[in-house]
């Protein structure tokens, strides 16, 4: 039977209501082999909510993958264990532009990925956000 895990890493900002999460950075889905990692969109914010780069593509691209390395280091994974992504940003041509700071990161063999052009973000400044998904070996699981 899988276990669920829910996790709130350091390092990760998360939008709270009321002294509350309104979401979980990070759920982590244990098999008896393996274990999927689920990171909820990352935008670029540090731990207290405020805006990194702001009008800065490159910037908050940079800041969103610190985040997700943060969200993945917290459970044994890397970069290299992402499997999905889905990004979105409020300029596709800029991002393009830009794309070269998210290839810091995501390295060869590359995940699946969706780029989806929005209107705006949670926060107008905010300029891409990036969930991701990666699958490891059990045996690697670290809960932190």
């Amino acid at each position: 039977m899988a276990k669920v895990h829910h996790l709130m890493p350091k390092g990760m900002f998360a939008r709270v209501k009321d002294g509350n999460p309104i979401y979980t950075s990070v759920i982590v889905v244990e098999a008896a082999d393996h274990a999927r990692i689920h990171l909820a969109g990352q935008v670029s914010a540090d731990e207290s909510g405020a805006l990194m780069g702001r009008g800065d593509m490159r910037a908050q691209i940079q800041r969103v993958c610190e985040c997700i390395r943060a969200g993945l280091e917290a459970v044994g994974a890397d970069f290299g264990d992402v499997v999905r992504t889905v990004t979105y940003t409020t300029d596709v041509e800029e991002y393009f532009r830009c794309q070269d700071v998210r290839f810091e990161y995501f390295t060869h063999p590359a995940p699946t990925s969706t780029l989806l052009g929005v209107s705006r973000l949670a926060d107008p400044d905010f300029l891409v956000e990036i969930e991701a998904e990666a699958v490891i070996d059990s045996g690697r699981l670290k809960l932190s």
